[in-house]
């Protein structure tokens, strides 16, 4: 009696198994994918809350937020014009050395004193254009939970 080994799959083993993986990339992908703008709003929302702590050590150890004119960078560079904090922080207010970017590649918008309180940062959304709704909406500072 001679037995043949069998190597490899048959066609129909194989059918199957692209069958399931396609069952399943058709329930779990629209899943997925409709969070991508979600995402990128709660990223934007957590970059301004730590915006917020890092200004605040920044009041704390000289007495004022950092001007319009120095911006967001006064966190990361102490200023040399202007009102020049006697107090920074050595090694900046933030971990990483870099103002980021909003999660749609735009820089944020800061301003101090701001219309809304002791400063504002926002971000102008998907559409990079004050007001809009959805994904388009501002993420203002000032309406952080």
């Amino acid at each position: 009696m001679t037995h043949r080994m069998s190597k490899g799959f048959t066609l129909i083993e194989l059918m199957v198994v692209i069958v399931i993986l396609g069952i399943l990339a058709a329930i779990i992908a629209p899943r997925i994918v409709g969070r991508t703008d979600e995402a990128k709003v709660t990223e934007a929302r957590v970059q301004i809350m730590n915006f917020e702590t890092a200004l605040k050590l920044y009041k704390l150890d000289n007495g004022f937020f950092p001007s319009t004119e120095h911006g967001l960078d006064a966190l990361i560079a102490k200023p040399e014009a202007g009102r020049v904090p006697a107090n920074w922080r050595e090694g900046g207010y933030l971990e990483k050395k870099k103002i980021p970017n909003d999660p749609w590649g735009q820089p944020y918008v800061y301003a101090s004193p701001g219309q809304s309180g002791d400063y504002d940062i926002i971000s102008y959304g998907a559409d990079n254009a004050r007001g809009g709704d959805g994904f388009d909406a501002d993420i203002e500072s000032w309406k952080l939970d």
